[in-house]
């Protein structure tokens, strides 16, 4: 049955308030450590499905079509949503690859808490050692008998401070080519073996972590996907976390679309900013790709698996948010020196953007080769055995 405008409106006043014309937002869980308003918000809404409609009802969606999602996020802009930063890697990346790749079994232990908000996941693919060529991880996995053993280190996982399980990417063949020897799994990260150390940035915030896995055990039924085909279950993770990072669901303010002005220019404008010409074309410029930006999320919408334009749209949220923390901080003259207002801790966030859900680097290359079809980068390793590439034996 066909849901209209007006009955999600009316089902969503029923356990959210309307969203106020001047409430900020927090933006990628900036300065913010308090669960439980989401944890609330996921719990109260899983019942219609409101935060996942696209999922299956059975694991907390309502199985809505692409119009419909689409529908019910443009009306979910009106009220007034917590900031969902710790929950969405659950639910923007590690929940899709498990209705992707996960057994029927997985599927019914994982994504209800997922989507409630009961249990908060993490993903644990960067190394120190394997920079942006994430394939060339280390961290090992060795099989014993219906268990396996994970030795090594993860760094930069996002929201492991506070997650109960982890998507971990880690190499179980090291005799093959570098991107046929993975093996994705779930990691219990209260398990013996698995420590996790804060990372604290320069904003403040310690929801960056290096994560030691020492004889951590995990049983096989764990395993996500075959052995060896953690690379392509790594792919549906990042697709979808490229996808996520484009939008401004889980706190980013941007308005509603048709509907009012944008919090950041209502706060320009509130202190008179834009009547200076050289700001108001610096925020004429950036408002201007959000709207284009918009649009083009709106024809992308019919799908429902992200592809690399995904990238495009990851590309575009670094522009549109630097962009705008950088022009508050300029337009502020000397008070732009303190950390006392609105907005400091964003700015303070904005360098991370270059690099957080995939560097700015690597999604042009997406972009690049499988958009415009330009040749690819030079890749002399590819066909080479990873113990013999890693040592340079090539």
């Amino acid at each position: 049955m066909v849901i209209t405008e007006d009955e999600i409106r009316n089902s969503l006043a029923a356990i959210l308030t309307p969203r106020r014309a001047d409430e900020r937002m927090t933006t990628m869980g900036a300065g913010s450590d308090d669960l439980e308003p989401a944890r609330a918000y996921l719990a109260s809404t899983v019942g219609g499905g409101w935060a996942l409609p696209s999922w299956p009802t059975a694991f907390g969606g309502r199985d809505a079509d692409p119009e419909e999602v689409a529908l019910i996020n443009r009306v979910l802009r009106e009220f007034s949503v917590p900031d969902l930063y710790a929950y969405m890697i659950g639910l923007g990346m590690c929940g899709p690859a498990l209705l992707v790749h996960g057994t029927d079994e997985q599927q019914q232990r994982w994504l209800p808490t997922i989507a409630s908000g009961a249990e908060i996941w993490c993903q644990m693919f960067s190394e120190p050692e394997a920079g942006s060529d994430l394939a060339n991880l280390a961290l090992r996995a060795s099989r014993d008998g219906d268990e396996w053993t994970l030795e090594g280190q993860k760094v930069w996982t996002s929201r492991a401070v506070w997650a109960r399980w982890g998507l971990c990417l880690a190499r179980t063949d090291p005799d093959v080519p570098k991107h046929a020897g993975l093996t994705m799994f779930a990691v219990n990260m209260y398990s013996p073996g698995v420590e996790v150390r804060p990372l604290v940035q320069m904003n403040g915030d310690g929801h960056f972590s290096e994560v030691f896995l020492t004889g951590a055990r995990v049983p096989d039924e764990w395993r996500i996907g075959d052995i060896g085909a953690g690379w392509k279950v790594a792919m549906t993770v990042l697709a979808h976390e490229r996808a996520a990072a484009g939008t401004n669901r889980g706190g980013g303010d941007g308005g509603i679309k048709g509907v009012r002005t944008p919090g950041w220019l209502r706060d320009l404008a509130d202190r008179d900013a834009l009547s200076n010409a050289v700001t108001r074309q610096r925020a004429m410029k950036i408002h201007a790709r959000d709207a284009a930006a918009g649009w083009t999320a709106d024809r992308a919408s019919v799908s429902r698996q992200p592809g690399p334009a995904g990238s495009g749209a990851k590309v575009h949220k670094t522009f549109s948010f630097q962009g705008r923390v950088y022009l508050d901080k300029d337009s502020r003259g000397a008070e732009a020196m303190l950390a006392s207002h609105d907005g400091h801790v964003e700015f303070l966030t904005g360098p991370s953007m270059s690099i957080r859900g995939g560097t700015d680097e690597i999604q042009r290359n997406i972009l690049g080769e499988r958009v415009l079809g330009l040749p690819s980068e030079p890749r002399v390793d590819r066909d080479i055995p990873w113990s013999k590439a890693r040592k340079g034996e090539h």
